[in-house]
């Protein structure tokens, strides 16, 4: 970085360990979010050819390639070539001859975001990049590196899904050492001011342009949220308005989890989605516990911002049977609740192991996130007196 784009860390915000980290981090994904709003835009707006389906019919958006190659652009800028990173896309469709448009899209769309890496405090490259510099970007980031000791693992967008229908989706990184999360950031660019437009699905962003004006606080949506490993506190950005600029700590405040121990009043959340988790389960557990609130089904990592910041209290995903939970889904929202007073692991008890590669290998059964111990252990009992009389 050159002496104009220097970082200055505050330490009211961040202790000493991974300061720069959490600051280049925190402004990477930042610059990810405006991207991924402006791509939403275009395809709410018209229709796209630029949605693609993985092997596993799971949709990618030019956001997905466009993300990684910029997050993995700052790193590398920050860190050198050799830099670490391991995220879920890779060039394999993009450099087909048949996808010249797509890929023509791709490196337009991260030209367009670099141009205003200034604005982040954030050097930019001296020329745009070139097809193969986007390329290379994107690939500098392979499944290889999940079993160093140290690595970044990024997820570009996190329900992808709920990206292409106008919902939820978040922009996930985390900084992984010696098979732990040290430092994670979650971009939710949806996510509302007001924790009750959060149940508003299947075209939250439609619903939200009728319903409101572009200057209402319910308009007021997307923030980063952030923490590193062992502060004890966790944070919260809004995302930026207009012409501003990014200034650390960008009028950063403190998150806690809700305080709520009395299952009868949490409010708990699950996938949307019913094809890699078990909705009946957790219907089934919620009311052997006394859970009487409806749940909050919400795309993506959103739901681990959710407990965080303290608009629910509970999170449960037990997968289907031959589905496996990957690392990139869950390190940096893991360790955001962690920092801000909440409790995660599987549905043994144990914390969530990220050193065994790609996939959260030995996990016992599913996820429980909850805001506080008590109320933790009271699932914890739950799923321990129902899960043999259950199918998955």
């Amino acid at each position: 970085m050159d002496e104009d784009c220097k970082l200055e860390v505050n330490s009211a915000y961040i202790s000493d360990g991974y300061s720069k980290e959490v600051e280049i981090a925190v402004r990477a994904v930042h610059m990810a979010c405006l991207l991924c709003q402006r791509v939403q835009e275009n395809l709410l707006s018209e229709s796209s050819e630029h949605v693609h389906s993985k092997e596993d019919d799971s949709p990618v958006t030019i956001a997905d390639w466009s993300v990684q190659a910029i997050v993995s652009w700052v790193l590398s800028e920050a860190y050198g070539s050799n830099v670490s990173i391991v995220a879920e896309e890779d060039v394999e469709a993009l450099s087909k001859a048949s996808a010249a448009g797509l890929l023509e899209a791709v490196v337009r769309t991260v030209n367009e975001c670099l141009a205003d890496a200034p604005r982040f405090g954030l050097k930019g490259p001296d020329t745009d990049l070139d097809a193969k510099a986007v390329l290379e970007a994107i690939s500098r980031c392979s499944l290889a590196g999940a079993r160093g000791s140290k690595f970044w693992v990024l997820d570009p967008v996190d329900g992808t899904l709920g990206f292409v229908r106008g919902d939820q989706y978040a922009i996930a990184l985390a900084l992984i050492e010696d098979g732990e999360p040290v430092l994670g950031v979650l971009g939710c660019p949806n996510y509302p001011i007001k924790k009750e437009w959060l149940s508003y699905q299947n075209g939250y962003r439609r619903i939200l342009s009728r319903l409101t004006s572009s200057t209402s606080e319910s308009s007021d949506r997307g923030s980063v949220l952030y923490a590193r490993k062992g502060g004890g506190r966790a944070w919260m950005q809004p995302l930026l308005r207009g012409e501003n600029k990014f200034v650390w700590p960008n009028s950063a405040r403190e998150i806690r989890v809700s305080s709520i121990d009395n299952p009868a009043l949490a409010t708990f959340c699950e996938p949307v989605e019913k094809a890699n988790s078990s909705h009946s389960f957790t219907a089934g557990l919620a009311h052997s516990v006394g859970l009487q609130n409806q749940p909050l089904r919400v795309y993506s990592m959103v739901k681990y911002a959710a407990i965080a910041r303290g608009d629910a209290e509970i999170y449960m995903k037990f997968a289907r049977a031959g589905y496996k939970e990957k690392i990139w889904d869950h390190a940096a929202g893991v360790l955001i609740i962690e920092e801000a007073g909440g409790v995660v692991t599987d549905a043994g008890g144990q914390p969530l192991d990220f050193s065994k590669g790609v996939y959260l290998e030995g996990l016992d059964r599913g996820i429980i996130a909850c805001a506080g111990a008590k109320l933790h252990e009271t699932i914890i009992g739950a799923v321990d007196a129902s899960w043999n009389s259950s199918s998955l």
